[in-house]
């Protein structure tokens, strides 16, 4: 028994059967909803799922914006102004918060001191008054300022006692606040950063892209000069170029200059790196279609051959910075990088070059602090980044 289809009669149309309703991949395998919800996520979604997995790169994330956001406000979170000088407590140590007095609660406060002076070291002995109760107030007025140099203001996050004194990471030399002056300091030491890393980045994308790319000459040249570079020692360079930069020039020059300086001996290694990557990228099948379809050999770099290796990009940048940070406290520190009345870490921890000054005022040292932790911070995150940059590992 013939149990196949008759055949159509000659000249007679085929009959096709095609479903017109739209095509449901579902419906060929089907997903659970949470497989549904990983295929049909976006790149961007997959690798914020991943970087959340880093939780010491999200916590360190979450400190570095809320630095970056502090030094957008630092005259409003700084207890004293900038300048501000308390002849009475010079070389003051830092005071300690207590809430509770004779056992009762009084909310966060500081005791009073008195000053006696050591007259054998000529050291300055402070002395807490259990009998004076300062209480401290937030959201007040205080030190008048000038927000970002344009708008007059006097009011402060947190501010000592009427009459009364806070500070909780002791003074300098002249009287200042130290807590003040550290977060003044960030809105530089930070920014630098992120100033000098954009301009090496230029540098080392643009001129390690071009040498990667098209080699020849050019690509010889540019190794010699990168070899030349980086076979000086750091210090002595960066000291070098410091040196040239005129004493009259302006604070904000000077801190310019100090940002090129940093950017232009930082771009080698990314260069290199770059160049090496495009090396081997180049030869890609998708190169030689977007160089027969008539692409310019700046669009190929920019859209083709570098997002191939952007995770490589991002952990680079979050070395970089913390190592122009770095660069800036040593060049301040030594007395060559920012000058007053410019403040930046580097130029707090000039106050502890002594000897004697660091046995006797150890706070001092205290700028150092933020200066490991936005290091550390930095590499954290530049951990969690690199990871998530491809999340399909």
């Amino acid at each position: 028994m013939n149990t196949h289809s008759p055949l159509p009669a000659p000249g007679a149309p085929l009959q096709h059967y095609v479903s017109t309703a739209p095509f449901d991949l579902q419906s060929v395998e089907a997903m659970t909803p949470e497989q549904s919800k990983v295929f049909q996520a976006s790149q961007l979604r997959l690798m914020w799922w991943k970087f959340r997995k880093h939780r010491l790169a999200v916590v360190s994330g979450i400190f570095l914006a809320a630095l970056y956001f502090g030094i957008v406000i630092c005259e409003f979170l700084a207890p004293y102004n900038l300048h501000t000088r308390n002849m009475d407590y010079i070389y003051s140590p830092p005071q300690r918060v207590h809430l509770f007095h004779n056992g009762q609660f009084v909310g966060p406060f500081v005791y009073g001191r008195k000053m006696t002076l050591d007259m054998d070291t000529l050291k300055r002995n402070y002395i807490e008054q259990q009998d004076d109760v300062q209480r401290i107030r937030f959201f007040c007025k205080g030190d008048s300022y000038q927000f970002w140099g344009l708008i007059e203001g006097d009011r402060h996050f947190v501010c000592p006692a009427e009459n009364g004194q806070l500070f909780l990471a002791g003074t300098d030399r002249l009287g200042r606040d130290v807590l003040s002056r550290i977060i003044y300091g960030a809105r530089i030491s930070l920014t630098i950063g992120l100033v000098g890393i954009s301009f090496s980045f230029l540098l080392g994308i643009v001129i390690g892209g071009l040498a990667g790319y098209h080699g020849g000459i050019f690509d010889l040249i540019v190794q010699r000069i990168i070899e030349v570079l980086q076979s000086i020692p750091s210090i002595p360079l960066w000291l070098a170029l410091a040196a040239i930069m005129p004493i009259t020039w302006s604070p904000i020059l000077i801190y310019f200059g100090i940002t090129v300086i940093l950017g232009l001996l930082d771009w080698t290694g990314l260069a290199r790196a770059v160049r090496s990557k495009l090396l081997a990228l180049r030869e890609e099948d998708y190169v030689l279609a977007a160089q027969l379809m008539g692409a310019r050999s700046s669009r190929i770099i920019g859209r083709h051959l570098i997002p191939g290796f952007m995770s490589h990009l991002i952990a680079t940048a979050t070395i970089s910075i913390p190592g122009m940070i770095l660069g800036e406290t040593a060049l301040s520190f030594l007395g060559l990088g920012l000058r007053a009345p410019i403040t930046s870490w580097g130029i707090l921890l000039t106050e502890a070059r002594s000897v004697s000054v660091i046995a006797f005022y150890p706070w001092l040292l205290l700028p150092m602090l933020p200066v490991i932790l936005v290091i550390m911070a930095f590499n954290f995150l530049g951990d969690g980044l690199r990871d998530a940059a491809d999340p399909y590992k």
